[in-house]
């Protein structure tokens, strides 16, 4: 019989990006719990919930990390164990694939971009967690079961299903999702290319165009008059 931790270590073998970022997650759920005294709501009654949520109008001065902190951010424990699930499953593997540098850049890519969309269509809302950045990685991942000549069921059904959950569950970021799973279909192809070097710069150039679309939200609309 497997055990759940040498399951575990089977299933992070060779995606250390992937456990570390799981890692995070799991932290800062666990502190932020701890300061909020809650598994159901962590967010504004922790200090570190408070300062690592998007929100379009903190988005100033150290708040500018919000775009990428959030990501990191879960509301509930549900919502952490869905997202880290997921991440662990289909990042795993897309890890393998991509190489350990290029799939971290472009995680981090696809967290930004898909708080850019929030920054864009959802300025005032608070929003928190990895679903963007995972259905960034859903799109990468069947671009990886294309390429390897895999069946295509699975990842499309994936998609499928999350499409529908963002469309019927309540307090689901659209524009989040939305937002990653554009990120995700834009450097699918080239970041599961056969050369590393394209891996690479498909990864930085998304990463720049992210921190870009995040930024170009927050700009005022006018110049104050003194």
């Amino acid at each position: 019989m497997t055990t759940l931790p040498s399951a575990l270590k089977n299933q992070f073998k060779g995606a250390p990006a992937t456990a570390a970022i799981a890692a995070v997650c799991v932290l800062v759920f666990a502190v932020a719990a701890a300061q909020a005294r809650s598994l159901t709501n962590v967010v504004w009654d922790s200090p570190l919930g408070a300062a690592l949520i998007l929100f379009g109008p903190l988005v100033e001065g150290w708040g500018f990390a919000r775009p990428l902190t959030a990501g990191f951010l879960h509301l509930d424990i549900s919502h952490l164990f869905v997202n880290v699930l997921m991440l662990v499953l289909v990042g795993s593997q897309i890890e393998r694939y991509v190489g350990t540098g290029p799939y971290a850049v472009a995680y981090v890519a696809s967290v930004i971009g898909s708080s850019a969309s929030v920054l864009a269509f959802n300025f005032a809302v608070p929003t928190a967690g990895a679903s963007g950045a995972l259905f960034a990685l859903i799109a990468v991942c069947i671009a990886v079961a294309y390429r390897r000549s895999a069946d295509l069921r699975a990842p499309i059904a994936l998609l499928a299903v999350n499409i529908a959950y963002t469309f019927l569950a309540a307090n689901v970021s659209f524009w989040g999702h939305a937002g990653g799973l554009a990120v995700g279909a834009l450097m699918a192809w080239p970041l599961t290319s056969p050369r590393p070097r394209t891996r690479w710069v498909t990864a930085v150039v998304a990463l720049v165009a992210a921190v870009v679309a995040a930024w170009i939200p927050t700009i005022p609309l006018s110049t104050p008059i003194y």
